[in-house]
C-alpha cells in the first residue's frame, strides 16, 4: 500500500487540519497557565487530528 503524498498534500481536508493545530498550538503558547484555553486548545487539537483520520479512512474504504 503505497501514500499518495502528492494528493495528500494538495487535500483542503489536509490543510483545515494543518490550519486547526496551528491555530490550537498557538492558543495554547499564548494563554496563560492553566486557564479554559489552554484545555480547549488540547481538546481542538486531538479532535481536528480524529476527524482527519476518520474522514481520510471513510474515503479510502469507498474508493475500494
Amino acid at each position: 500500500m503505497k501514500i499518495d503524498w502528492k494528493r495528500k498534500l494538495s487535500s483542503r481536508k489536509f490543510w483545515g487540519m494543518v490550519a486547526a493545530l496551528l491555530v490550537s498550538i498557538v492558543v495554547f503558547f499564548v494563554s496563560d497557565q492553566g486557564t479554559v484555553e489552554r484545555i480547549t486548545s488540547i481538546i481542538t487539537s486531538a479532535v481536528t487530528i480524529c476527524v482527519y483520520i476518520w474522514c481520510e479512512a471513510t474515503l479510502d474504504e469507498s474508493n475500494k
